[in-house]
């Protein structure tokens, strides 16, 4: 089941008390970017973040869940409503992120010879 538009929205929300925080649609579902580097997505109308140390050391207690069958688990964020804990929680994050990776340059098209 694709995550609600409603639920997005209300994320973002919680998350607006803070700069850069950015998303990206990916198969009905959506990607969380923190500062260009991914941080986590919303998947089936739940928060899921890549479980970095700090992530791990705001929510303790949160359950570990895969984002879709066969996915690494990420750590589900229960009380969505605190929002300047999800803002200090991405926060801390940051350092923990690995870097976006870099695109690869496209490559150029070949020129057929026409006759």
């Amino acid at each position: 089941m694709p995550s609600t538009p409603s639920f997005l929205h209300f994320v973002l929300e919680q998350l607006s008390s803070i700069e850069y925080v950015s998303t990206r649609p990916m198969m009905g579902e959506y990607l969380l970017y923190f500062k260009d580097k991914l941080a986590g997505g919303i998947y089936d109308d739940r928060l899921l973040l890549k479980p970095v140390p700090a992530a791990l050391a705001a929510y303790p207690d949160a359950p570990m869940e895969e984002p879709y069958p066969g996915a690494k688990c990420m750590l589900m964020v229960e009380n969505v409503e605190d929002g300047d804990a999800l803002v200090r929680c991405l926060e801390a994050m940051y350092d923990d992120l690995p870097a976006p990776k870099k695109k690869a340059p496209k490559k150029p098209r070949s020129k057929t010879a026409s006759k």
